[in-house]
């Protein structure tokens, strides 16, 4: 089929851990997880357009941390939606979101690009089957490819509906350390490890309740991660403090923490005064997302 009219645009949007437990580590080092993902209202972006050739570029805040070669899981995302190198397209990313941070920068952008490719080369896979591409990119792509919320367990590979969430808002921190995924899981490994599966999380009506709930569970890679960066105690010890936070927890392995609102107003002046605070860092805020992608 012909190529569809370009340019199409996808957001990767950022995705948060509201909680993550550890549940056991198999024979192979992987380990198993119970969290929720869900996602918030804003992320890179990710634009493609016919072209002749696959042709891969990247600009934003945050560009200069992006390889631009064949090891981008965007090229990547693209060559597994063409394998033959048959198709080409004009792919532009512009990178808003800080690169190793906890909020699956990179899994997103994969995610985004298989949505987008699919659109513009008229491949018309169905989700499940774009989610099935997915897996090969990485355990976090396939419920990037969704972006609703979700309860995820196995690797990160077994995803399944979460309850709807209320309507609340979320400031994201990250103090600008890029901490290493693999390095924080060997952490957690050497340490005293204690394994977790509560209850599944109901419905929650409001996001104090939703907070409430989510303070029976926590993050377990947050430990190890801020014994390798005692800065993200400082993020975390600042959001806590600002007026309407009802939780305060670092996402995935870290070191983007967020603060969860009520409100727009209260997340709007916490993440002014954080950002007034120390301008180095990188502060956003924005609504949860209830809807896909």
């Amino acid at each position: 089929m012909d190529a569809a009219e370009g340019p199409l645009v996808e957001t990767a949007w950022a995705k948060l851990n509201l909680y993550l437990h550890i549940t056991s580590i198999r024979e192979n080092g992987y380990h198993e997880l119970d969290s929720l993902f869900v996602f918030a209202g804003f992320g890179d972006t990710l634009t493609v357009e016919p072209a002749a050739k696959l042709g891969f570029f990247v600009d934003g805040p945050f560009a200069d941390q992006i390889p631009a070669d064949g090891d981008n899981l965007v090229v990547r995302a693209a060559r597994a939606l063409s394998p033959d190198g048959t198709r080409g397209a004009r792919i532009r990313l512009t990178k808003n979101l800080p690169v190793a941070s906890g909020i699956g920068g990179g899994s997103a952008d994969a995610a985004a690009t298989l949505r987008a490719l699919n659109l513009l080369w008229r491949l018309d896979l169905p989700a499940m089957r774009l989610e099935r591409i997915a897996e090969g990119l990485g355990a976090d792509v396939p419920a990037c490819v969704r972006s609703v919320p979700s309860q995820v367990s196995g690797i990160g590979d077994v995803l399944g509906p979460a309850a709807p969430l209320p309507e609340c808002w979320v400031v994201l921190v990250n103090p600008r350390v890029a901490v290493s995924t693999p390095a924080v899981f060997r952490r957690f490994d050497a340490e005293v490890i204690r394994f977790r599966l509560p209850a599944p999380l109901g419905p929650s009506g409001s996001a104090v309740k939703l907070a409430a709930a989510l303070t029976e569970r926590a993050n377990d890679l947050e430990p190890p991660a801020l014994a390798m960066e005692p800065v993200i105690g400082e993020v975390l010890a600042l959001i806590r403090k600002t007026t309407g936070c009802l939780l305060a927890r670092m996402s995935g392995s870290g070191a983007t923490c967020f603060g969860l609102y009520a409100g727009e107003g209260e997340a709007r002046t916490a993440a002014g005064r954080i950002a007034d605070h120390n301008p180095s860092w990188w502060t956003t805020h924005g609504p949860l997302r209830s809807g896909g992608a």
